[in-house]
């Protein structure tokens, strides 16, 4: 069952200099029980793309392209209309969700703010049962974010987050500010939370291309506000046909292989202006296989083992 559906979608910045072109023309589908993993480097798009499917408020403009949840359009839906579907439907974990807490409120009144109608003992009483899972005691309710640690902050947004059950649970970037240990955990928590129907699908943005493997069914590659490449995970990490993927794992340290054997290969360049992004393929300029139409020609979508690919070196 297809739970959400993104066209085409184009969201850019406006500045005093234009427009910065965020996100340029991506197109990809969820599916119920799936976990999409979302890689690439910072300034990729990745999570201008997931704000915006729940989140979206200025500067971020739509330029083009339609967003759907159940068949539903979320793309012009009011406020208030979208409101509804937030948390229910569809909730995120933000970036730097450490410190999205309000400083002045204790965690239940946090938690009572998501009732809008619903029992609100019925929602602490699931919010207790929720901290267990998390291995939080429900004192925590009762206590301010500043009295929490990093790791503690990042599991009480986790469950306030999920405690409406949504379908879709977007997380943005929420291990890059962990330690490895508390990484897995997190990764864990999540697993967890979809197996036991929790959640329905999970949307995870990182650039740790390594922790989405752990994780994920299938990965998204963006580059420059582009989808370079999707497909499984297994495919994506273990044979990655675009050069920008071949790139991105080779510059992972791997277990076992000392630096004298094999060194880290690091990605020349830096990624472009997206104020003013390079013609043809965005990537082209800092790409080793780059050939003459890579530079003026933007690639075609092309399948190639099931995935979808865009790049001239499958498109000649």
């Amino acid at each position: 069952m297809e739970l959400l559906r993104v066209e085409d979608l184009h969201v850019y910045y406006l500045t005093l200099r234009g427009y910065v072109r965020a996100v340029d023309g991506v197109t990809f589908t969820l599916t119920k029980g799936e976990v999409l993993g979302i890689a690439g480097e910072s300034g990729s798009g990745k999570s201008t793309l997931v704000n915006y499917i729940i989140l979206p408020k200025p500067p971020m403009v739509r330029v083009k392209g339609r967003i759907y949840y159940k068949g539903l359009e979320l793309t012009g839906l009011a406020r208030e209309e979208l409101g509804k579907i937030r948390y229910k439907g569809i909730s995120i974990i933000p970036q730097y969700a450490m410190d999205s807490l309000s400083p002045t409120k204790k965690v239940k009144r946090i938690i009572l703010d998501l009732a809008r109608g619903r029992s609100r003992e019925d929602l602490i009483e699931k919010a207790r049962e929720r901290l267990k899972l998390v291995n939080l005691s429900e004192r925590v309710l009762d206590m301010y974010p500043i009295e929490l640690s990093g790791g503690m902050k990042q599991r009480v947004v986790m469950v306030i987050s999920t405690l409406l059950d949504p379908d879709v649970l977007i997380a943005d970037e929420i291990t890059s500010a962990l330690d490895v240990t508390t990484q897995r955990a997190v990764l864990e928590m999540i697993r967890d939370f979809k197996e036991t129907g929790i959640i329905k699908s999970v949307i995870f943005v990182t650039h740790d291309i390594a922790a989405l493997y752990q994780i994920a069914d299938r990965i998204m590659v963006m580059y420059a506000g582009k989808l370079v490449e999707i497909g499984d995970a297994d495919g994506v990490v273990g044979n990655p046909k675009h050069p920008y993927t071949r790139a991105l794992i080779e510059s992972l340290p791997r277990i076992g292989v000392r630096y004298k054997v094999k060194r880290l290969k690091g990605i020349p360049g830096s990624p472009p202006s997206l104020l003013n992004p390079p013609r043809g393929c965005r990537f082209s300029p800092r790409c080793s296989e780059a050939l003459e139409k890579c530079r003026f020609e933007e690639p075609p979508e092309t399948l190639v083992d099931g995935r979808r690919v865009y790049c001239w070196l499958y498109s000649r």
